[in-house]
């Protein structure tokens, strides 16, 4: 491509400075789209394909003519790629802009691209062809829209570059043999896509628009490489995207619904986001107005003519399709419509005659930010309550090795299909995310993340909750990450590597949607106590905020839950410590959630379960209710509520968790080594032992007023209560006149030996 045009500014003055008029280089396009879709319903185009098949039917369109004269030597038949029509027929492509704006009245329309990238042009032995099929496709449209503009000022017209789904997938297998098998991958798309947008953007696009998405993970690469775009030109450049729901099922070809879908791709700040394809207005209404409740931004849909005949056709009349769309305009569902497959310019003209007599969408209120993750399903974390009623996510440890022996020795094995099982089960369990954990210095962490990850993404009863991905090493989650088409948690970053890498680990963690945890470590170590654990996390908390502009509700914090009772001191405070910590830390970080690894608490008493989850019980309830604690890595079928636990055991947990007594951790060794006993007892078929009575709690007594005498200072030692002795009289020593018959009983026994005594 020689000498070509890629600059497209206009005169400053050539439109007058309000709104509806708009000149490039001088006006912002986010700012007018704004005030055009919240003043009316917007008008988008219709199907390229289908006028593209009409034009044929009046006109040869045929392989010489898709070739044309610069291709006419073309190696490979090349009749169906209508993206390569902008080059070799261009007066095609044209005409069938122009018949959208100044037929179908169209405010935007989408450029001849939709298979433009490398990959889908493979078909055609084209991928060298990518940059320029797209520079041309925009070039057209904008010469178009600046045709019709010019005639009408007040209704400018914008280019969207179309950016389509390639014909690979990098969610779903090619092999019905092997789950793991993939013929693209994320790194393969985001190059492709990237290439796309350059051209699509040199060639003069107001707007990206990501379309017809039936694989997430295809549409994630795509806006990744639209913000590299955006983060390498300085642009601010609107992003629309729009998802396909491919039947009844309101699902994504890859799975997931609606709601997930936009969870996966609302950190990218889409602009507005829709559905297209695959259903008629009429079969997509329940899936537009549960989209219409969630999403953030404007709303659009570009509907087809109907589902398909059986010619592969298109039988909805322009009146048709625009009686069906009415639904979404009484309801207040949209800010711009249009129509894909079957649809032409009089669909469009139909459609935006009907339009004119509604509103457009109102914007959602802007409340508190919220933690939306997505696996095939979404999840709001602020808004989960688990099993046993606690506003608590359960993250499943079990597939992890440190965290299930049996999931190791599944993992060393290579025998990801168990494995699987292990994961089902925790989600019937309920686990709310899943925590996938492959690091062992046995096994290739890299390969193994990988692999499992593109498998669980295949079993629906997996894939339907979130996961997080969990390593030692940043590049293992990253590889994980880039299989992921849901919104997932990466677990973990912290400071400990250094303020520039930690900036670094987390803008690509932004980059790609995910939450991130942040452990409570920084260049000198781990934070054990209350003080460090808050210096530390609110430390982070400021540098991902206010430095990388990570979204905080994407935060998580794990301050460290530490062993108790080991018998060693200075550990006797950690779950005191960590409880504490919590409520300070989400009350100086505004949004963040906080964590940790709950079976690292009672390490001390690994072996039996029943104590170890007593503790849990217990820790929980006060961390959760008291401090917030949100988001814990726990075995959920084990967990115990608070009110089943025995009431001796609740107390031995309080006094361990809260430090309440020095015996305390010697208490809980006692009850522990019965409850070995019980489970020896219990294997050999024998009765259970007698339970120690462990530490009587005293009751309080009843009191009454007079209980509460003030004491006074003592003159003598207590008194008998004789009157002698009471009233202190002196003894006169006269025995002889203690006469009582009992005393004298004695004397008389005794006369018989003495004689003549003196008693007095």
């Amino acid at each position: 491509i020689q000498d070509q045009n890629i600059d497209f500014a206009q005169p400053e003055d050539l439109y007058p400075k309000s709104f509806p008029h708009f000149v490039r280089g001088r006006d912002s396009a986010r700012e007018y789209i704004t005030s055009l879709f919240t003043s009316q319903i917007a008008i988008y185009d219709g199907a390229m394909g289908t006028m593209i098949q009409n034009y044929s039917k009046r006109n040869k369109l045929e392989e010489e003519e898709y070739r044309g004269e610069r291709f006419k030597d073309w190696t490979c038949n090349v009749k169906g790629n209508n993206d390569m029509l902008s080059i070799s027929q261009p007066h095609v492509i044209s005409g069938i802009y122009k018949q959208y704006l100044e037929e179908g009245g169209s405010n935007m329309i989408g450029t001849n691209t939709f298979s433009s990238t490398t990959i889908a042009m493979g078909d055609y032995e084209m991928e060298d062809y990518a940059y320029e099929l797209n520079y041309e496709g925009a070039r057209l449209a904008r010469e178009a829209c600046d045709e019709v503009t010019a005639k009408d000022p007040t209704k400018p017209r914008f280019v969207v570059g179309a950016i389509g789904p390639t014909n690979r997938t990098g969610s779903i297998s090619p092999s019905v043999e092997d789950p793991a098998a993939r013929n693209v991958d994320f790194d393969e798309l985001v190059e492709t896509y990237f290439e796309q947008i350059v051209g699509l953007m040199d060639g003069g696009s107001d707007i990206l628009m990501v379309e017809t998405i039936f694989d997430t993970l295809n549409a994630k690469a795509a806006l990744y490489a639209v913000g590299e775009y955006l983060e390498f030109s300085g642009l601010d450049v609107p992003v629309f995207v729009s998802g396909t729901l491919v039947d009844q099922s309101g699902r994504t070809l890859s799975g997931q619904t609606g709601e997930a879908f936009y969870a996966s791709i609302r950190h990218s700040k889409p602009m507005c986001v829709g559905l297209n394809c695959a259903l008629g207005a009429s079969h997509m209404t329940p899936f537009v107005e549960r989209l219409s409740k969630v999403v953030e931004c404007f709303m659009h849909v570009y509907s087809n003519a109907g589902l398909p005949n059986a010619m592969g056709g298109y039988d909805e009349t322009p009146v048709d399709m625009a009686n069906h769309n009415q639904v979404f305009f009484e309801n207040g569902w949209l800010n711009m419509v249009g129509g894909c497959c079957g649809s032409t310019p009089p669909h469009i003209k139909a459609i935006r005659e009907m339009s004119a007599n509604y509103k457009p969408r109102k914007l959602p209120d802007v409340g508190r930010p919220k933690m939306w993750l997505s696996g095939l399903e979404d999840l709001v974390v602020d808004d989960v309550h688990n099993h046993l009623g606690l506003p608590f996510l359960n993250i499943g440890e079990r597939c992890n090795i440190s965290g299930s022996l049996k999931f190791k020795k599944l993992m060393m094995k290579g025998d990801y299909g168990t494995a699987m099982d292990i994961a089902k089960k925790q989600v019937e369990d309920g686990a709310h995310v899943i925590d996938i954990n492959v690091d062992d210095g046995m096994l290739d962490g890299l390969a193994a993340m990988q692999k499992f990850v593109k498998i669980a993404v295949t079993e629906p009863e997996v894939s339907k909750v979130p996961f997080m991905l969990d390593a030692s090493k940043f590049d293992i989650v990253v590889a994980g990450m880039k299989w992921c088409q849901g919104k997932s948690i990466i677990n973990s970053i912290s400071l400990k590597v250094g303020e520039e890498l930690f900036k670094e680990h987390a803008t690509l963690i932004k980059k790609h949607g995910a939450a991130v945890v942040v452990m409570a470590f920084d260049e000198d170590g781990q934070a054990a106590t209350e003080e460090e654990k808050v210096r530390i996390c609110k430390r982070s908390y400021d540098i991902l905020v206010n430095e990388v502009k990570f979204p905080p509700e994407d935060i998580i914090f794990d301050p460290n839950v530490l062993t108790i009772g080991t018998g060693m001191e200075e550990h006797n405070n950690y779950g005191v410590d960590f409880i504490k910590a919590t409520k300070r830390i989400k009350e100086e970080c505004p949004y963040v959630k906080i964590s940790g690894g709950i079976s690292n608490l009672s390490f001390g008493f690994r072996g039996v379960t029943k104590i170890r989850e007593s503790i849990h019980s217990v820790f929980l309830q006060h961390a959760i209710l008291e401090s917030g604690m949100d988001v814990g890595i726990v075995n959920a079928k084990e967990l115990i509520g608070y009110d089943d636990l025995e009431e001796d055991m609740k107390n031995l947990c309080e006094n361990l968790v809260f430090n309440k007594t020095e015996e305390a951790t010697e208490d809980m060794l006692q009850r522990t080594a019965y409850e070995r006993t019980c489970i020896d007892a219990r294997k050999k078929g024998l009765p259970p032992p007698r339970k120690p009575r462990g530490k009587i709690q005293n009751m309080p007594r009843m009191k009454f007023s007079y209980d509460d005498v003030e004491p006074k200072p003592a003159t003598e030692p207590p008194l008998p209560t004789s009157d002698a002795a009471q009233n202190h009289v002196p003894n006169p020593y006269l025995n002889s006149k203690l006469t009582h018959e009992k005393i004298q009983a004695i004397r008389n026994k005794a006369k018989a030996t003495i004689q003549d005594q003196n008693i007095d």
